[in-house]
């Protein structure tokens, strides 16, 4: 621009992004690019920071201003400073992902803010994954919608000939919004496990990778905030003894090659600032986390993603595997599937997305290297020892997880709270996916082997399954409403509002209870939509969910 904006100004550029982590990044890597330009001031809004500090520098002036859906909408109802008559840019990145976690009436209150001030901007949605949810924002957001596709040709290298120049298109209908964008140094693997070995196989493949090869950085996956809580304690309590060194008194090689993390949206907002930048600055680790992490966060030098649950549709599989392979990099991914979900992987077939099989056999053979404790000697060469040998190192290693979860009565609650939660989450599977992911096909005394238990809890029928299947006989009794409700309150907890201060510090008190490939899709339109009515909110969610 001619003349230097001032920072009095206020945003010029407004970027909404769905989860605290990337509203992080992406401030941080705008800081990165202002640094020639100081009279350009950035600013960062989200939830789990102080509002009072907020309003203080919305008062000053920002001029790029970055911030989740709900804590601006906050801002919008509650602070007089805020402004938007020269907003000249507004973004949605993981615009798909935004309306999924039931953003649409924030998005609509946003927006209709920002027309009442300003008409002529231009309006950019962005997303690996191009779906129907992205065009159901279009409408309400976009007027004359263009597609542009960026390829990624040569791996992230351009051809001096050919380039790499954006396709333009228009907008396609609902029904071939099926464009998925996979980075092609990215291998991917899948691997079915009876759910009596899962948990066995997950922590053989831990060992595999971070005790026997260097420079291993992992991130896994799970369905739900207790199940990251669990599987983080259990393997930190067991698997640097079951590597040859006590838990207690790891030499230096051992911490670093097991240095566990975890991140969920139940965690506080200063420790996940913490897990995030601890694990982007280090070469070694290993994230457990739930899909608060799968969207658009850029974590340097990840060479494996593991998901232990399936993910609930193609969509949130790029996100998830496009954590590693950025930028030319390579990157490998593993998904793990019990025999009964094969088919999942004819649904991601489907898509144009195709996964190469790891037997089981060879994870598990690792168990039998020496250096791992209980194993023989002379067994180095892991291939050579026989399939009696493995299936006795993985009863071993299921012991040593048995034993640590009976160790106490408290461990015991804790892991079947743990089993709960998997089954509420595994019963919230889209309808197109039923016949694969269904409660009814889960043998609860082999999934219980999953969570360290010897046997499946008496009680859990009547908490969990029970009442669902009593509803079968009665399809009318919330056959719409009880998945929904679920799915939301599943999702809207993975991710930040800001509104709700009151909730994190009734959770800060019963947290004690607990034992221990770059975006490639963009829409764009020069002009904005004159004028966003009342928008029939299509969302699960209700206001009633909380999001933190």
């Amino acid at each position: 621009m001619k003349s230097k904006i001032q920072r009095s100004d206020g945003p010029y550029a407004l970027v909404l992004v769905p989860t605290r982590e990337l509203a992080l990044q992406s401030f941080n890597t705008v800081q990165k690019l202002l640094k020639p330009f100081t009279w350009i001031v950035p600013g960062v809004l989200m939830g789990g920071e102080r509002k009072k500090s907020e309003k203080a520098r919305l008062r000053k002036g920002i001029n790029i201003l970055i911030s989740t859906p709900g804590r601006l909408v906050d801002h919008i109802k509650s602070t007089k400073n805020i402004h938007f008559s020269r907003i000249r840019w507004l973004i949605l990145d993981e615009a798909d992902r935004i309306l999924d976690l039931g953003f649409e009436k924030d998005i609509t209150v946003i927006l209709n803010a920002v027309n009442a001030e300003c008409q002529q901007r231009q309006n950019v949605l962005l997303s690996a994954t191009l779906t129907e949810g992205v065009t159901r924002l279009a409408d309400i957001s976009l007027l004359d919608p263009v597609r542009i596709s960026v390829l990624d040709q040569h791996h992230g290298q351009s051809d001096p000939e050919r380039g790499t120049l954006p396709q333009v298109s228009p907008l396609p209908p609902d029904e071939e919004l099926d464009s998925f964008a996979i980075p092609g140094s990215l291998d991917q693997h899948v691997t079915l496990v009876p759910s009596k070995l899962k948990l066995v196989s997950l922590a053989a493949f831990i060992l595999q990778k971070c005790k026997f090869e260097k420079d291993q950085k992992m991130i896994i996956f799970f369905l739900s905030c207790e199940l990251v809580e669990f599987y983080y304690h259990l393997f930190l309590q067991t698997l640097p003894a079951c590597s040859g060194a006590p838990a207690s008194r790891q030499p230096p090689s051992a911490s670093t090659r097991f240095k566990f993390l975890r991140l969920h949206g139940n965690m506080e907002q200063e420790e996940r600032t913490a897990v995030f930048e601890e694990f982007s600055h280090s070469k070694t680790g290993i994230l457990l986390c739930t899909d608060v992490a799968a969207r658009g966060l850029d974590l340097p030098q990840v060479t494996w993603i593991v998901q232990y649950n399936a993910p609930s549709s193609p969509a949130e599989y790029i996100h998830r595997i496009g954590r590693t392979a950025r930028i030319g990099c390579r990157g490998s991914s593993l998904l793990i599937l019990a025999p009964s979900e094969a088919e999942y992987v004819n649904s991601l077939a489907s898509h144009k997305i195709n996964v190469s099989e790891i037997h089981v056999e060879d994870i598990l053979s690792v168990l039998t290297r020496d250096g791992l404790k209980g194993s023989r000697r002379g067994t180095q060469k892991s291939r050579a020892a026989g399939p009696q040998e493995i299936r006795r190192r993985a009863t071993v290693l299921q012991t040593v997880f048995e034993d640590y979860v009976h160790s106490s009565e408290r461990r015991v609650s804790w892991a079947k709270k743990a089993l709960q939660s998997f089954i509420r989450a595994y019963a919230t599977y889209p309808r197109e996916l039923k016949h694969i992911f269904h409660v009814r096909s889960l043998h609860l005394g082999h999934v219980a082997k999953s969570f360290g238990l010897r046997d499946a809890p008496q009680n859990l029928g009547v908490s969990a399954v029970k009442r669902r299947k009593g509803n079968l006989n009665r399809p009318d009794l919330h056959k719409k409403t009880r998945g929904k409700h679920r799915l939301a309150e599943i999702l809207r907890s993975e991710y930040s509002s800001g509104i709700e201060a009151s909730v994190a510090k009734v959770k800060k008190q019963n947290k004690h209870a607990a034992p221990g490939s770059q975006p490639c899709r963009a829409i764009r339109t020069g002009r904005p939509a004159s004028a966003v009515g009342k928008q029939k909110q299509r969302s699960p969610c209700n206001g009633k969910t909380q999001r933190d």
